[in-house]
Formats: C-alpha cells, structure tokens, sequence
C-alpha cells in the first residue's frame, strides 16, 4: 500500500515531490503541535516556530531524522495522508494517455487541471466542489476504505477501528439506495455474505474492487466537471488571465509533454538562522504570545470577528469575506476529511488565482505565516471548537483557550496527543479525548441533516457514544457531572442534538489542559534531544 510505502521512504526523497511538501507542510503546521516548521522547496529553506535558541546551531539531517521519527508515522495515520493519497491517484490518472484518449485532453487541459488539483488547497477545492453531491459520498467511501485496508484485523491493536470502519461502512454506505450501492450494485451483494459466510480475504478483494470503480467514476466524471468549473470561475476572474493566457499558448503548441512535481534543489537545503532567541525553548510560551496578538487584533476589530452559524447552504464554518476566506483555505488546505466551505470562492478574488497557479511560499512571507497560522485554524475546525466560549480578550492567554482547536487538529494530525496519553498510561484521560472526538465528530453530522446518510451515521454516532461513555459502568469513572452525562445520553440515544454537547466537551477540556501542556513539554524534549544530537 502507498501509505506503507510512504512511511519507509528517506524524508529527503519525500521532500523531492512538490505534492508531499505541500501536504506535509499542512500537516506539520497544525496547532497540536509544539514545533511547527515550514519548508520551502523552491529555496531549500526552512523555517522553524518557536526558533531554537542563539546557541544552538542545527543542521538539516538532524531535522530530516526529526521529522522521520516522531512526524512522519503521524502523518501516515492522518486524513491529510488520506487526502494525499487520492490526489496522487488524481493526478496519476490526468497525466495518463488513457485520460487524453478516453476524454479528448490536450497536455494543456492536463497541465491546467493539474495545476487546479494539486496539493492540499486543490484537494479543498475539489472536495468543496461536490459538496452536496454523490461525488461527495463517493469520495467519503474511496478514503474510508483506503484507511480500512490499510489495517490489520489480526492485529488486536487494530481490529477495534477496523470494525469500526466495517460498520460504518455497512450503515451508510453500504446501505440501499446510496451512491455507491446504486454504482456497485453487482458487487455489494457478494460483501454483504462475507462478513459471515466468507472468509475476511474475500471481504477485502470485494471492498477492493468497489474502491477501484469508485475511484474510476471519480477520475472519468467528476474530475472533467471539475475542470471545466474551474476554467468557468478562471474566465471571470482577472487575476487568472495570465493562467489562462498561458493555457491557450500551450494548446497552440500541441502535445508537448514535461515532467512536473520534483524538485531538484535538495542540496542547498538549510535551516534559516534563529534571531537571538534569549531564554529557554518552549513552545508552551510561543503558542501563549501568538494567541495574545491574535486576540489582541480581534479585540480591535470586533466587527470583523467571524459569526459561527449553520447555513441552508451546509456551511458550518465563519462567515467571512472571500479574502479572508481565502486566507483561511491557504492555512491549513483540506486538512480536515470534511470540507466545511462551499465552492463557489474556489477561484473568487486574488487568493484564487494564487492557489490555481500553486507558487512556493515567499520566503518573507513565512514570518507572518507562522504569526497567523493558529488563527487560520478557526474557521476550518468543526463548529463545536467555534461555538465554544473563548476566555475574555482582555486577559492573557493560557492553554485552556486553544486546546479545543489543538483538539480538533490532533484528529487530523494521527492522534499525536493520544498517543502520549497511551503512552503514559492515561486510561481515564484517553477515554476522555475518544468522548471529545466523538462529540466532534458528531456535530457536523446532526446540525446538517441535509447531508447524505445523516439519519443512520447519527443515530450511528449517537448510539456509540452512549454505549462506550455514558453507560453506567463507564460514565461513573468520567469526571464529568451527573447532569451533562444524563442530557447527553438523553439526546444522542436518539440522535438528536443537544446544547450539553458544548458543557461536556469544556469540562473535559478542563481536564486534559493541565496534559496537553506536558504533551508540549515532551514533543519539546525530543525536538531538542534531536537537534543536540547531532552536533555531536
């Protein structure tokens, strides 16, 4: 499998492949984290956040055998690597001969639709594109199933989420009258014997199978719907001329092809030099400074605070200008498996223009990057961390006011937070965060009852979590109060939605601020234990 593949592979030879970098900055920018470093392939740079202190001098191996050992496996495990494997699959199929033959693609329509999908950002605005639609929820079944098949069922440590997966499957999916049922009709009848009759070999050549048509009626129907969405919204949009212009001079040149996605410029790979940080390294003290200037700047500018609401259209996310729409999306891409924006600003305003195009990131802009990229975050988290009461703009900023959106970036980030809490033992701690998660993961689901196969993942969700959290022999080990256990349970038993979701997840925030700060603490230590090693 790819993702196997992936985490064997040398990080220099990742960072070869301008799709990887793309993605993997996204990923490595998401607020869980304590070290949060950019690199920029076109220069060979990258940026580190918070800067090492003045007498530390680092090199790239040490980086690179950094971000090999405690980031990549995450990675691995993450939606984004998901998402990354679909659009190498995407883009796979664009530069083929049988996609130029099977649609009447020149290089110039492959080259430009290239340019449209590639990288975290075109995967957002493909996924914001058949939002609403059965593209939706056949994509939704092609990532499922890829993280399904990636497991092992023999393995014990595996078989809870594989089974998990298999029933979710089972209950949307899989269930009569959706997309993928209505596209895979001759196959679905011989999985729905396998999980009895038939051995799990079988079940997986079957899932298989499905996952390739899937994926094929993606590429052949959706993709060229895409594409010409895209030079539609182009055609409007000034800033896209010169996109465009360059698109019909390629037309006019024929099939030329040219190989694009690597970079060449490895060897000048360096670490930008730290300003002088006086003090100790921690990232605890950074992440504190950033969220004081962006509540300090909101202050300020209190009209322009986003309003969280749910729209008519599915928006669960802020409503904001396209500009600052678009600033968001360049934050953290499709860093979430649900894209939470529609897709009429893909190519709205300047932003557009620059994602159609893909630049590197200017090296003078990465400062202020990695000053706005916590902020970002807020409107491409579930509405649960936006709904929720921020502490007052007036007082210093602690870690209880950014762990909802440290949370809900540690599900898209491979559950890094989780595994310390394994790894230290924290039953009572882990369970917690599964609680918080699945309230998360709940939201969106129930305050959008629009969405295709609403009605059985919610009740699905909602049924789980009672069970596993809220029943009398858990829910009296929960640190949670006795009348938020019985609302939730009195709501999500029956799949309903309930204002006590937002009281629970606070108070076990409460709970787990006091760990996430030593989970800083620790991906500190490594980091340093790293970077001095290799002076040596």
């Amino acid at each position: 499998p790819f993702v196997a593949t992936l985490a064997s592979m040398d990080m220099g030879l990742l960072l070869r492949d301008d799709v990887f970098v793309d993605f993997f900055n996204t990923f490595l920018n998401l607020p869980v984290f304590g070290q949060t470093p950019i690199y920029i392939s076109s220069t060979g740079q990258w940026d580190l956040w918070p800067e090492l202190p003045s007498h530390l001098d680092p090199s790239p191996p040490a980086l690179l055998a950094w971000l090999e050992k405690p980031r990549l496996p995450h990675f691995c495990k993450s939606s984004l690597c998901l998402h990354l494997v679909l659009c190498q699959k995407l883009l796979g199929f664009i530069r083929s001969g049988e996609a130029a033959k099977l649609l009447n693609w020149q290089s110039a329509d492959q080259w430009l639709l290239e340019k449209c999908i590639s990288g975290s950002q075109g995967m957002w605005h493909f996924r914001a594109f058949i939002q609403g639609t059965a593209g939706e929820e056949l994509t939704n079944f092609w990532l499922t199933t890829e993280r399904l098949l990636g497991l092992d069922e023999s393995d014990a440590r595996q078989r809870d989420l594989y089974l998990s997966l298999l029933h979710r499957l089972k209950a949307t999916h899989l269930r009569e009258g959706s997309s993928v049922v209505i596209l895979c009709r001759t196959i679905i009848g011989s999985l729905l014997k396998a999980e009895h009759v038939q051995p799990s070999s079988t079940r997986r050549e079957i899932l298989s199978k499905m996952q390739e048509r899937v994926l094929f009626t993606i590429q052949s129907y959706w993709l060229p719907k895409f594409f010409i969405h895209c030079k539609m919204s182009m055609e409007k949009e000034k800033s896209c001329q010169p996109l465009l212009q360059e698109y019909q001079e390629r037309l006019l040149q024929g099939n030329s092809q040219e190989a694009a996605g690597f970079s060449e410029d490895l060897f000048t790979m360096h670490i930008k030099r730290s300003q002088g940080l006086s003090g100790p390294y921690c990232s605890k003290k950074a992440k504190a400074e950033i969220w004081t200037l962006v509540k300090e700047g909101k202050d300020t500018k209190e009209r322009k605070i986003p309003t969280f609401q749910v729209q008519p259209e599915r928006q669960t996310g802020p409503a904001v200008s396209t500009k600052e729409s678009q600033q968001d999306k360049n934050a953290l891409g499709s860093s979430l498996q649900q894209p939470e924006h529609p897709a009429d600003t893909a190519f709205g305003g300047k932003g557009g223009a620059t994602s159609a195009n893909r630049p590197e990131p200017n090296p003078e802009q990465v400062l202020h990057l990695k000053d706005l990229h916590e902020e970002r975050i807020l409107s491409n988290l579930h509405c649960s961390a936006s709904l929720a009461q921020l502490p007052s703009l007036k007082k210093s900023v602690e870690s209880m006011s950014f762990l909802p959106w440290a949370l809900s970036a540690d599900s898209c980030a491979g559950r890094p937070f989780r595994d310390f809490l394994k790894r230290q033992d924290r039953y009572l701690e882990t369970l917690l965060l599964d609680l918080w998660h699945d309230l998360e993961e709940f939201l969106p689901v129930v305050l959008d009852p629009s969405k295709e196969n609403s009605f059985f993942l919610r009740h699905l969700i909602g049924e789980k979590i009672c069970k596993t959290y809220l029943e009398e022999g858990t829910s009296g080990h929960l640190p949670l109060e006795t009348r938020t256990v019985r609302t939730l349970w009195s709501y999500l038993m029956y799949g309903e939605f309930s204002p006590c979701i937002f009281r629970a997840q606070k108070e076990i925030c409460k709970v787990l601020c006091c760990f996430y700060e030593e989970f800083l603490a620790a991906d500190d230590r490594t980091f340093l234990q790293f970077m001095v090693k290799w002076r040596h």
